[in-house]
């Protein structure tokens, strides 16, 4: 329970963080010694690594068929942002203390857990209305869909135990114990593995998704957050807040091959990874100094290759479907800051509910053109063509 009362301190200290311009201006507000995290964000601005603009090839027309949801713990709300021009366009009562937020395969359903009350909200992404609620463990935090979009993953911090959600019905299935105070979750691309993060005990719990059974416990670092997994299922990228780092787990043994210092990040949370794989953005809050910072990480050597600051206290983080841009919750200065994958920099900033947590993008899929209906040609006066 003791992790539960950290989160929560975390959060009420945020409040009196001092909202912040993000783009390059936060460099002022850098330590005078944070000399390294400045050469970190030169390298940002100057020489864009290749990996990310080889990835990042999306049109104005893909940006508009995509939509952000961004969970409001402080205000009970999630947020709903349009990618196109990046304006909140709806927002929603859900429970109290939303959190984590996932979206279906199909871009129908958005499932967001309030960690207050105890409970899933669901929510019908065509009309943007809450359309079920559903009780699960204690301080449900982390929460992932399956490729199917047939079972949703929800961890429960309160309760160090995973609750398995049936969409078709929206009840609980199963629930089933896991490592001291789970917190981050994510399914591999094949649908068979979920990997847990539990940040009581420093493990990564491994779940068989057609039994739900337990079947492999992996040790990371220190006080781990969240978990991503590579689009080929090869790796996940564990966040270790504990001692800045970022673990690698080979999919295949279920072991860590790598751990990566995040050079100036400091207290790491969120983790994603890219459309294309190349590469993984992470979260660091930056305790003590403003502001938070995101590290990108090139998958083909696990470096770090430049580190772009965003809001205060940044948390959760998500690519949209093409990698062009990626999406960061400050929980502190209470907005989204919108990065430009090609350029590493923070492209806009969008103002949202109190304490952003989760982020997720749905992509709306766009319907086909339809062929024009064949007519008969109509006759033309005076014309005894077609007369009986």
């Amino acid at each position: 329970m003791s992790q539960k009362r950290n989160w929560k301190a975390r959060v009420r200290a945020a409040v009196a963080a001092t909202a912040i311009a993000v783009g390059l201006a936060p460099l002022a507000a850098l330590p005078a010694g944070a000399a390294t995290m400045a050469t970190m964000v030169k390298m940002a601005t100057t020489a864009p690594a290749a990996a990310v603009a080889a990835e990042a090839t999306a049109s104005v027309t893909e940006q508009a068929r995509q939509v952000t949801y961004v969970a409001d713990f402080g205000s009970n709300t999630v947020s709903v942002i349009n990618a196109r021009n990046n304006r909140v366009i709806a927002t929603i009562s859900v429970g109290t203390g939303p959190v984590g937020v996932a979206v279906t395969p199909n871009g129908n359903r958005a499932y967001v857990t309030n960690f207050e009350s105890d409970n899933v909200s669901v929510i019908d992404t065509r009309t943007n209305t809450v359309i079920a609620t559903i009780p699960v463990g204690n301080n449900p935090r982390g929460v992932a869909v399956t490729p199917s979009g047939n079972r949703v993953y929800v961890t429960n911090q309160g309760s160090d135990n995973v609750s398995v959600i049936d969409t078709a019905t929206n009840t609980v299935l199963t629930t089933m114990f896991v490592g001291d105070a789970p917190e981050g979750v994510a399914v591999t691309p094949n649908g068979t593995r979920a990997y847990v993060v539990s940040s009581g005990d420093n493990t990564v719990s491994v779940i068989d998704t057609a039994a739900n059974t337990l079947v492999d416990i992996i040790r990371v670092g220190t006080d781990p957050r969240q978990v991503a997994i590579t689009p080929n299922g090869n790796r996940a990228y564990v966040t270790n807040s504990g001692d800045n780092t970022v673990s690698v787990i080979d999919a295949a043994t279920d072991t860590v091959t790598r751990t990566i210092d995040l050079l100036c990040g400091s207290g790491p949370v969120g983790v994603a990874v890219s459309p294309g794989g190349k590469l993984v953005y992470v979260t660091s809050p930056q305790p003590g100094a403003a502001p938070g910072v995101v590290s990108a990480i090139a998958t083909a050597t696990d470096a770090v290759i430049s580190m772009i600051p965003v809001g205060n206290d940044p948390n959760g983080v998500a690519f949209t479907a093409d990698g062009a841009r990626a999406y960061v919750a400050n929980s502190g200065s209470n907005n989204v800051s919108v990065i430009d994958t090609r350029t590493n920099l923070v492209a806009t900033t969008v103002a949202v509910g109190n304490f952003p947590e989760g982020v997720a993008v749905k992509r709306i899929r766009a319907v086909p053109p339809q062929p024009p209906v064949a007519r008969r040609p109509a006759a033309v006066k005076g014309d005894t063509t077609n007369a009986d």
